[in-house]
């Protein structure tokens, strides 16, 4: 069966490392048959959540007029959601947390979703790269029913491309081809 695959990269650079393995992801999923679709967030106007409240107090949509509201469309109609970030200070970026903040208005409607997480980081230790994971974490912790089906830690990685040649990347592709 043919799944709905919304991708997420909050890399800031087209083709860099977290961006190039959600590309092979992606290509493993297309040629198992689902329908893959990918946010590049850096070429999306995404605002800060300013706790207006709106969203919570009255069913009311967020009020803030950016692209939030449709990447908030794929995510409730995806069926699988790959969340990819470069890591920072043993963090995940901020533009991919601004779009977690900004899931507030309809995270109750992200319900019974598969989810895989990529990292990529120039550190070469995948034990450094669980408090990233964890940030994860605790954004489906608040979701209905998610499940967990892989990580990609995209290790050792620091100048754009890097990751080219790293077996990570046959990873991300079996990865991909993978899903059920």
């Amino acid at each position: 069966m043919s799944k709905s695959v919304l991708v997420l990269s909050a890399s800031p650079r087209k083709g860099g490392n977290s961006d190039l393995l959600c590309d092979r992801f992606m290509q493993g999923a297309s040629e198992s048959g689902h329908l893959v679709e990918k946010v590049f967030i850096k070429n999306k106007k995404i605002n800060y959540c300013t706790g207006c409240g709106t969203c919570f107090s009255g069913n009311k949509p967020c009020p803030q007029k950016d692209d939030m509201a449709d990447i908030l469309d794929k995510m409730v109609s995806a069926d699988v959601i790959v969340m990819s970030t470069p890591v920072y200070f043993y963090a995940m970026n901020g533009q991919m947390k601004t779009l977690i903040d900004r899931t507030c208005a309809r995270y109750q409607e992200i319900n019974d979703k598969e989810f895989y997480f990529i990292v990529a980081a120039a550190d070469t230790s995948k034990k450094a790269m669980q408090r990233t994971i964890e940030e994860f974490r605790g954004f489906t912790d608040c979701l209905t029913e998610p499940r967990e089906k892989g990580i990609i830690y995209g290790t050792g990685a620091w100048n754009i491309g890097d990751i080219k040649d790293m077996p990570v990347m046959q990873e991300a592709y079996l990865m991909g081809k993978t899903i059920e």
